[in-house]
């Protein structure tokens, strides 16, 4: 891993926010939390809050990075991983401006206000992070559960394999399902579909929409 030394500037490519417009935290240098900082660290996000953070795909990265390796790490090897995230390649092929464009926005930017947000631990000084206790808050809208999508696909799956025995069973006269009408047995799936249908529309719109699958880690 290459590190990089304190940069100054602006990051040219804000991933839909403006890096320079919290360029002035440059000098920033977080002192030691107290007691009471700590405890502030596990008070509820808010909301808005947590949206304002994640809005930023760049922070998105680095918080997928830290929820990954689950310990401090340094802000080259994070700067690295993100700038390779964000050209879809791998560390050892990004440029040396790629690397330097995201640590400096790292630096300046983005990491002091994860850290404001209380989400992270950020000792500008060291140039070392790690998450905070509060970083579990924001789980359910960090990542995307595929393991959901695939409940729904079972859902629906058993409920085409119910309707394929209940026409079955009505063309043999099996009861309880041989004394419907073909119309009646069609309605009759068809509500059902609907009715799961409308349960999987109402638990998406319920979900986070920030959701993303984590990407992963080179060599993990």
């Amino acid at each position: 891993m290459s590190t990089i030394g304190d940069s100054s500037g602006t990051d040219g490519n804000d991933r839909g926010e403006t890096d320079g417009d919290e360029s002035g935290m440059a000098g920033r240098v977080p002192d030691i939390l107290d007691s009471d900082a700590s405890k502030e660290r596990d008070d509820p996000l808010s909301r808005d809050m947590v949206f304002d953070v994640l809005k930023n795909q760049r922070r998105r990265y680095a918080l997928h990075y830290l929820k990954q390796i689950d310990g401090t790490v340094q802000l080259s090897d994070l700067a690295e991983q993100v700038a390779a995230w964000e050209n879809d390649t791998a560390v050892d092929t990004i440029s040396a401006a790629e690397r330097k464009r995201v640590y400096t926005a790292l630096y300046q930017s983005h990491l002091p206000k994860l850290d404001d947000a209380g989400i992270v631990d950020y000792n500008q000084n060291r140039g070392i992070v790690e998450l905070s206790t509060a970083a579990e808050q924001i789980d359910p809208y960090l990542e995307m559960d595929a393991r959901d999508d695939i409940t729904w696909c079972k859902r629906y799956l058993a409920l085409a394999g119910a309707g394929s025995v209940a026409v079955a069973a009505s063309s043999f006269g099996i009861p309880p399902f041989g004394g419907l009408a073909d119309l009646s047995l069609a309605v009759l799936v068809v509500v059902a579909f609907a009715l799961v249908a409308i349960a999987h529309t109402v638990d998406a719109r319920n979900a986070p929409t920030t959701g993303e699958q984590s990407p992963a880690i080179e060599g993990e």
